[in-house]
């Protein structure tokens, strides 16, 4: 089997005990730091964003317990100043007011934005537009995502929410806009429905904590950027349970046409900094 086929989802799951790097080395070197154009409205981001959110719920994670506000914001001050320039926070992770205190030092329009909603209803939408604005000090959201989609039919109980959505964008108070997917059904309607420009999907090669096999959701996403839609991966760390295999994790997201990005959210300045070395490495790694 050649690489191209492989990556068709040939293989259920890539075995980590013995990880086939030749079939994902590329022939030159991806950088977080490199600039890719998501989905139809051509949001230029970082090949890596700066996750928010480990163990997010409840409004905090593991970057607002473990660093508090100023600490947090150095962080994402740091990823900034070593040309990471895509921020990934949500209203569920707590960390608004970390990213307005990072934005005190940063140019609100050198970095990219994304924010998650659980707003269903437009007048719930509109309320978290306007909140959000405020948490953050900021006049525009780059990428807001309806947060966490499960049933098959969202695009229908959560229509009002994609409507204020949709009239956010030509306002200009939204840049785009999409969902982020935690089941297959979900998933596929997000592949299916026009209203969605941006998807967050999950995808790692041992399959742990994703939607489905790994073939499948490949085949899912390969729907999407059909349609033109724009593609940020996420748990490509398995949720922090491949945490032991971040080369093998990193080499194989690296490898997927079907990722335009990724996200991953370091805890540390030392986990950032080990991440942008390992990406250009692991992209190669024969």
């Amino acid at each position: 089997m050649n690489r191209r086929d492989f990556l068709r989802g040939g293989a259920a799951a890539v075995s980590l005990a013995a990880f086939p790097y030749h079939l994902y080395a590329g022939g030159a070197k991806k950088f977080a730091t490199d600039r890719v154009t998501l989905g139809p409205m051509k949001v230029e981001v970082t090949r890596l964003a700066m996750g928010t959110g480990t163990s997010g719920v409840g409004g905090s994670s593991n970057q607002t317990r473990k660093l508090g506000l100023k600490g947090f914001a150095e962080l994402l001050k740091a990823s900034y100043d070593q040309g990471v320039t895509f921020w990934d926070s949500a209203d569920q992770y707590g960390t608004h007011p970390h990213l307005k205190e990072a934005l005190k030092s940063v140019p609100r329009d050198k970095v990219v934005i994304l924010t998650k909603t659980h707003a269903t209803t437009d007048k719930e939408m509109r309320a978290d537009l306007d909140r959000f604005r405020r948490e953050l000090g900021v006049d525009y959201l780059d990428i807001v995502l309806l947060h966490c989609m499960m049933d098959a039919d969202w695009n229908k109980r959560r229509r009002g929410a994609m409507d204020v959505l949709a009239e956010a964008r030509e306002r200009k108070i939204v840049r785009t806009h999409g969902v982020s997917c935690h089941t297959l059904e979900a998933l596929k309607t997000a592949a299916r429905e026009p209203w969605v420009q941006v998807d967050l999907a999950r995808l790692n090669p041992a399959q742990v904590a994703m939607d489905a096999a790994v073939p499948t959701v490949v085949s899912v996403l390969k729907e999407m950027k059909a349609a033109s839609k724009g593609i940020i991966g996420m748990k490509i760390l398995g949720a922090g349970r491949l945490r032991n295999r971040v080369d093998e994790c990193l080499q194989y997201a690296l490898a997927q046409d079907v990722l335009d990005c990724f996200t991953i959210g370091s805890e540390s300045r030392a986990e950032f900094e080990d991440l942008l070395q390992k990406i250009p490495a692991a992209s190669v790694r024969g």
